[in-house]
């Protein structure tokens, strides 16, 4: 199976924690050379040097900035021309009652979670088009099927990147670019684990993340298979197969990555 990436360039957005980290790192562990982006120039400092002391044979290099802004995303494609693999991780996410939920959030949710992917694939996908050759990811979730009651404005997003996935797909179509969701289930990273810690309040004292994470699972989304959350390694690692030759096949996909909880066979 080919999965070298040797000599690819790759940017991972929000990559200074979480999933993105790990999937910064799994790419670098293929060979690519990896963008490591964040807002800050300390968050992004940050996360190379410690990437760069848990993968002393990878390669990786700053690419600061906020794609969740249009100057932002200017501002980083002007010091980054050109990538081979661009992996639209960046997203927030926060449980919130509908009927609370202004409209400041929704459209803060939709530039940050679904804008962010529309300008960088515009960006640098037509330059992976010319050489023949790229691979575009975006890292939705099982909530853009299972809309989460407790944060529909999150679901909508990861709906939206669905549509936005499979019809760059499709405008890209034989080109030797490939496009792809990737949809995980609820998985162990920072983020994750302060979310659960907010949704269990005062009951989270004394209880460890392995258990709350089971305990929201077994609430919230009984229907997963494994009964559990997903680890962060188990993620990055269908986003490195996507982004290898050896998934130069799989193109308009969702990929799932969510230990069973969505129900459906297709």
């Amino acid at each position: 199976m080919d999965m070298d990436l040797t000599g690819r360039r790759a940017l991972v957005t929000g990559s200074t924690g979480g999933i993105g980290y790990g999937i910064a790192r799994a790419l670098a562990d293929l060979g690519a050379s990896v963008g490591v982006n964040g807002r800050t120039v300390e968050r992004v400092e940050a996360a190379l040097a410690s990437l760069r002391a848990e993968a002393k044979a990878g390669a990786f290099f700053a690419a600061v900035g906020d794609v969740a802004t249009a100057d932002g995303v200017a501002a980083l494609v002007s010091a980054l021309p050109a990538v081979d693999i661009l992996v639209n991780n960046t997203g927030i996410f926060e449980p919130k009652p509908f009927f609370e939920i202004p409209d400041a959030d929704w459209q803060r949710f939709f530039e940050v979670n679904v804008m962010s992917g529309v300008r960088l694939s515009r960006a640098y996908t037509p330059g992976m088009v010319k050489s023949g050759w790229g691979r575009v990811v975006f890292i939705a979730s099982e909530s853009a099927i299972n809309i989460p009651a407790e944060m529909v404005h999150y679901g909508m997003t990861k709906t939206a990147q669905l549509s936005v996935s499979r019809g760059l797909a499709q405008t890209v179509a034989g080109s030797g670019v490939t496009v792809n969701s990737v949809l995980p289930g609820p998985t162990l990273s920072e983020g994750v684990a302060d979310f659960l810690k907010q949704m269990a309040g005062e009951t989270a004292d004394g209880a460890d993340l392995d258990e709350l994470g089971r305990r929201f699972i077994a609430e919230h989304r009984p229907s997963s298979l494994i009964g559990r959350l997903a680890r962060v390694e188990e993620v990055a690692s269908m986003v490195a197969y996507l982004c290898s030759p050896a998934a130069s096949a799989t193109s308009g996909a969702a990929l799932r990555v969510d230990g069973g909880v969505l129900q459906g066979i297709a």
